[in-house]
């Protein structure tokens, strides 16, 4: 089968696309006709080893993808050849990736795709949405109350600003450019904001006199100087980026509030927490309260060029993409 992949980790040029033995599902596993993949910063950083994963070599890349089941091991029980399914989760923790024309899941990260849903929006959403659920578990947020999330159109925002807004709370996010503060409002942004031109903090401080209650830090680089008087009493703040960020914080000020700082890593949460997740994922998908931003659609063959351009937005700080990049095989 075709795949894209690694012999050692390193920049984008390391990756291979070509031969690669199709995979056998095990017992518990399934084997999926992969139909769309998405690039995930976590993607560049395994392949960098700037994370160590321990990945096995030659190792193929990537966490998410959508496609049909071609084959399901003995133990399997959820589902059966010719299902459509989504997941994530690959190419992490020794487990090899979704870059490849086949992948061998284990069931346990696999969940049905709707049938109204694509397979490059599944793909699309699958890591972004999981880790947008998750966060909005973990800090409880209830209907009515005020969310803040940098970066609305990115592949976290935008499926912050909507869930947030189908959990029905009202949302405040930003984008750098006109055309992106227009997308956030049509995914439902209460308040979009050119952080390029317009005073935010004054901004905020306008719409929420009394505070944020969840704050969702989308930056590498989070300013806490700045952000916790812009919270709420008993407030929360969300951190999922900047794995060598250091930024002074500012302590006083938080705990006089209870303020709750929420730190997470979508990979570390247990499968049935993902599973919960993904319930609902495809509960807003089948109500078109949730869709993906794909910012480009790429041919497989392609992934050391998704792979760069992923690492001049994120790590570089471009921010030319607004929303995910797709590959097929």
């Amino acid at each position: 089968m075709k795949a894209a992949f690694i012999q050692q980790p390193g920049p984008p040029e390391t990756i291979h696309y070509g031969e690669m033995p199709k995979p056998s599902p095990g017992p518990n596993q399934v084997l999926v006709r992969v139909r769309a993949v998405a690039v995930n910063p976590i993607d560049t950083y395994v392949r960098s080893g700037l994370v160590k994963m321990n990945p096995p070599l030659p190792f193929i890349v990537g966490c998410d993808l959508a496609g049909v089941v071609e084959e399901a091991g003995s133990n399997v029980q959820r589902f059966q050849c010719g299902d459509r399914v989504w997941g994530s989760n690959q190419g992490l923790l020794g487990r090899q990736g979704t870059f490849a024309e086949f992948a061998a899941v284990d069931e346990q990260w696999l969940y049905p795709t709707p049938p109204n849903t694509s397979d490059e929006d599944a793909a699309a959403l699958a890591l972004v949405g999981i880790t947008a659920a998750l966060g909005l578990r973990r800090t409880q947020l209830r209907a009515g109350e005020i969310l803040f999330v940098n970066g609305g159109t990115g592949g976290v925002g935008s499926s912050v600003v909507q869930i947030a807004k189908a959990l029905g709370a009202r949302v405040i996010t930003t984008a750098g450019t006109e055309a992106k503060v227009a997308e956030c409002r049509k995914l439902g942004a209460d308040l979009a904001l050119n952080y390029a031109t317009q005073d935010v903090d004054a901004a905020v401080r306008e719409f929420a006199p009394g505070g944020v209650n969840v704050w969702w830090e989308t930056l590498r680089e989070p300013n806490f100087e700045r952000t916790v008087p812009l919270l709420a009493m008993r407030g929360h703040m969300v951190v999922m980026a900047g794995r060598e960020a250091k930024p002074s914080f500012p302590v006083g000020p938080f705990y006089v509030k209870d303020g709750t700082l929420h730190g997470f890593a979508m990979f570390n949460a247990p499968a049935e927490e993902q599973r919960a997740c993904a319930t609902d994922i495809n509960q807003w998908l089948a109500d078109g309260k949730l869709r993906a931003r794909i910012d480009r659609v790429l041919p497989l063959a392609r992934t050391a060029e998704a792979h760069r351009l992923q690492e001049e937005s994120t790590v570089g700080k471009s921010g030319t993409l607004a929303g995910k990049i797709v590959l097929k095989p």
